[in-house]
């Protein structure tokens, strides 16, 4: 038979389609369904470009071959020898059930200046026809007994992410807008992004299950027609009447179907865009917000005036006005960035589809872990490239200076201030901004910890925007919300620098163009990898139901502070849970965590096999770069993390013999024998610490036991007093070690994230029994004594590694007791006490009274002042921190100290790796 027009287009454009992306699912899931049935690819509206796409995808992959089209047929249907012109059921018939797919397009584009090419009719709809031939095809086939269904699979081609805009322009005018192209439009959207090129296929249509089920809805119908007590008994029966006619099942199946390729549409590029102008007055409009400014005004017209004015420039000042051709630069930007500064960008698959599947119900708010300024342009670049709508970002209004202010901007953030505190007009604005954001079904991204986290742990919640963006989701009531946490992590970070300056007592350095800058040198150092990974998406709905909220049920304040603050937790609790395990962090805890000066490449390799295997077993999630789909730790990647730190200075690395000349380290930082020795600088483990941090919520539980177990047998007393040696190795009861552990979690309470899902009982006995498993702990009856131990190590061993992780923090506690004793002589600002406890830890540090620098650490001294106040040691009053009244003598606050330092050996060294 002669070649169709569409082969010979193939072959003349197959430079451009064989380039074009393909996601390996596509094609799995496409085969799947050919498996079931055979496979009608629907489409929304008539597109020649979408039709090559297509035809040339199935030959490419080896699929069924288009047969048939409704529009545009002559483009892949073989030419048919009779004179009598077969009629649309008969070729789609024949396509399908000679082995071939079909292609369905339900809608014609709008009207437009300049014509479509060829003699297409306007004014119906494209779909009708076939569908009906579609229906009466799986009748005979359910019939006959066949039994596969006609797979419906509703099919999006995005050629350019450049999302719809109700502002009408010229070239919409003449070419047809973005989301309804015509040929020429189309044809150029392909040419210029073809590389970029998103193909999905939404949730498929079986048509047999669609009539099946149709049938049902008619026999219930019919059933509650003939029944006198049923409400509505003459609507039942003529909706059971219609159900058997094809026209009106058709039209059932085409919104069906338009629905399910608009939901995967708007999952790709969002809500059409609205003029800035007009999303100002639609906000302002807002019946809440009105009611505000009616309040503060009082009476009269003059002052709501004046107020609504306010509002509409703090409405302009806060306002995104995202630009297409500014997030096509920063994709480029990022591009540039991911292979020049990282060296690859682990993005959980899985998670990004649950992401997919939940903007396909409803509005999504995305909550990542923020721990760099890189966070806002990483979390865009890994959705543009997986072909999801790009969110509006919440972002501190520190950013809002020139040049970098218009170009966040532009790229889809609004800038907000840091505390509302006092200013209702503004809170109601953003209030209502956030509402109209959600209402026009835009995905909303901001980080739950407020700042960035300078210690690589998560920060505590800050609640004050969420609280908003559960309030409108409130309101809303027919549509889904989702929250979906996003742990994303580095390796290394640019910022590395800037924080342990902050970290020792340095002074923030406000956002500027001098400090922009600065960039140059940080971009030409080499960072690693990064990571993205999702946690379990929570639902409003789920959250509601959690808190006892019936829907449709008025919210008293009270519920809604539960709803947040436990939405808050387990968004939080659910970025631990995803966070990654990578080669660095594993690195960065094995030096740290080690007593000697040194640590042979030999003995940094067991280590880290050790807490790989150890982590795997507590559930936590790996690097891809960092274990074997078997779940072995590669060596390698040890090896290149090791050679990271090595080559940006945080850790030097030793040949034996022959280290102590500047040429002898020259040739040690590129010698790759298993004989090197890495040490860590004193200037470098504030830096480390900040990649140990990332896993440390992993151990913490099994380390807080650890410290308690080894303080009561080989340590001091709680109160600082040394035991007798008749008890020094006393092992300590269950009951014992529990109220030790009890005394360690409240102390730390605001230093880590504990689980929100259990009591402290509980989560104690699981811990200390999964050790015992383990063989790190054993219980002798009712004493508590170390294990066997396991791979080479012995239980002392496991239990001083694990409390090693904690010994900074303690070290960091116990600075900030002794610090707390200048205020017998009166009370300091929380600020000048810091600062004073920053000198006293260098001082204690250089005096060996403590052991690990990265203890003299403003966030940690912040904690342990705020967990004094917290325990009833300290108290604020006006602006000051002062001792608690049982505390006020020089001999009762020298007891604070006492009480942490009985928690911590006089030396690490001997104890674990």
């Amino acid at each position: 038979m002669p070649l169709r027009p569409a082969s010979l287009a193939v072959r003349a454009y197959d430079t451009v389609l064989r380039q074009i992306p393909v996601d390996e699912a596509w094609v799995e899931a496409i085969r799947a369904l050919v498996a079931r049935g055979p496979v009608v690819y629907v489409l929304r509206n008539v597109s020649l470009v979408d039709l090559l796409a297509l035809d040339a995808l199935t030959r490419r992959f080896g699929l069924p071959p288009l047969g048939f089209a409704n529009e545009l047929g002559a483009w892949v249907e073989a030419p048919a020898w009779s004179l009598k012109k077969p009629s649309a059921e008969e070729r789609i018939r024949h396509a399908l059930e000679g082995g071939q797919s079909a292609v369905l397009f339900l809608k014609r584009p709008p009207e437009r200046i300049l014509p479509r090419p060829g003699n297409v009719q306007r004014g119906r709809s494209g779909g009708d026809e076939p569908l009906r031939a579609l229906l009466a095809m799986q009748r005979e086939a359910t019939a006959a007994g066949r039994g596969k269904d006609i797979m419906l699979v509703p099919q999006t081609f995005l050629w350019t992410q450049r999302p719809g805009n109700l502002r009408v322009s010229f070239t919409d005018t003449l070419f047809g807008p973005a989301e309804f192209p015509g040929e020429l439009r189309a044809a150029a959207q392909v040419l210029l992004n073809y590389k970029h090129c998103a193909i999905r296929a939404g949730e498929p249509v079986r048509l047999g299950a669609f009539l099946a089920e149709q049938e049902e809805a008619r026999e219930a119908a019919k059933a509650a027609g003939t029944s006198e007590e049923a409400a509505g008994a003459e609507r039942a029966l003529r909706f059971a009447e219609a159900s058997t006619d094809d026209a009106v099942l058709a039209r059932r199946l085409t919104y069906a179907l338009l629905r399910r390729l608009e939901r995967e549409r708007r999952a790709m590029v969002g809500p059409a865009q609205k003029p800035a102008d007009r999303v100002r007055e639609e906000v302002l409009r807002s019946p809440k917000l009105q009611a505000v400014i009616r309040e503060l005004a009082g009476s009269g017209d003059e002052g709501r005036l004046l107020l609504e004015q306010k509002a509409r420039r703090t409405l302009r000042s806060l306002q995104a006005d995202p630009d297409p051709a500014t997030l096509r630069g920063l994709e480029m930007l990022a591009d540039t960035l991911a292979s020049r500064v990282y060296a690859g960008i682990d993005v959980d698959k899985e998670g990004i589809e649950r992401v997919r599947e939940a903007a396909r119900r409803g509005s999504i708010v995305l909550l990542p872990s923020h721990k760099s300024h890189v966070d806002y342009l990483l979390m865009s670049w890994v959705l543009r490239k997986h072909a999801l709508q790009l969110p509006v970002v919440a972002a501190g209004d520190n950013l809002s200076f020139f040049p970098v202010g218009p170009l966040f901007r532009r790229a889809g953030a609004f800038f907000i201030r840091r505390s509302f505190k006092g200013d209702r007009l503004y809170a109601a604005v953003v209030d209502a901004y956030i509402r109209r954001l959600l209402r026009d079904g835009y995905a909303i991204e901001f980080f739950l910890e407020g700042g960035r986290s300078r210690t690589g742990k998560l920060l505590p919640p800050k609640l004050g925007l969420l609280n908003m963006v559960v309030e409108a989701g409130l309101a809303l009531e027919n549509r889904t919300i989702s929250f979906v946490p996003i742990s994303i992590g580095y390796e290394r970070m640019m910022e590395e620098g800037s924080f342990a300056r902050e970290l020792s007592g340095g002074v923030k350095q406000k956002e500027s163009v001098g400090e922009l800058l600065k960039i140059g040198s940080v971009l030409q150092e080499k960072y690693g990898r990064a990571n993205m990974e999702f946690g379990q998406i929570l639902t409003l709905d789920e959250m509601r139901e959690a808190v006892g909220i019936a829907p449709g049920e008025p919210v008293p304040p009270a519920k809604r502070r539960a709803l947040v603050t436990r939405l808050a937790h387990r968004v939080m609790s659910e970025m631990n849970r995803a966070t990654l395990v990578t080669p660095g962090s594993l690195v960065a805890t094995a030096l740290l965590c080690h007593s000697r000066r040194g640590l042979p490449h030999v003995e940094l390799l067991a280590q880290c096999e050790r807490l790989t295997a150890l982590l795997r077993r507590l559930g936590a999630r790996t690097a891809p770069s960092l274990t074997r789909p078997s779940g072995e730790m590669r060596e390698l990647a040890v090896r290149e993390a090791a050679l990271l730190y090595v080559r940006g200075g945080l850790v030097r690395q030793h040949v034996p013999g022959d280290t102590l000349t500047g040429k002898a380290r020259k040739r040690a930082r590129i010698y790759t024998g298993d004989d090197v020795i890495y040490t860590v600088p004193q200037e470098s483990r504030i830096l480390l610490d900040l990649a140990k941090n990332v896993i440390v919520h992993l151990l913490v539980d099994r380390a807080l036991i650890s410290t308690a177990l080894l303080a009561h047998t080989e340590g001091q007393g709680l109160a600082g007093e040394v035991r007798e040696a008749r008890d020094v190795r006393r092992p300590p009861t269950r009951a014992e070690l529990e109220e030790r552990v009890r005394s360690l979690s409240r102390l730390f309470k605001l230093e880590f994230m504990f689980r929100a899902d259990a009591p402290f009982e509980q989560i104690f006995e699981e811990t200390s029994r999964a050790m015992a498993e383990d063989g790190e702990i054993a219980f002798d009856g009712d004493v508590v004594r170390f294990g066997p131990g396991r791979e080479g190590l012995d239980g002392r061993g496991w239990v001083g590694f694990y409390a090693s992780v904690l010994r900074n923090f303690l070290e960091g506690y116990r600075i900030a007791a002794r610090a707390a004793r200048v205020l017998v002589k009166g009370g300091l600002t929380e600020k000048e006490l810091v600062g004073r406890a920053l000198q006293v830890g260098e001082q204690m540090f250089l005096g060996a009274e403590i052991e690990r620098s990265e203890a003299v650490s403003r966030p940690v001294i912040e904690n342990a002042l705020a967990a004094f106040v917290d325990q009833g040691y300290l108290r604020r009053e006006e602006g000051k921190l002062v001792l608690a009244e049982s505390f006020a003598s020089e001999e009762a606050v020298q007891t604070i100290e006492g009480r942490i330092a009985g928690y911590l050996q006089r030396r690490s060294g001997d104890l674990g790796w």
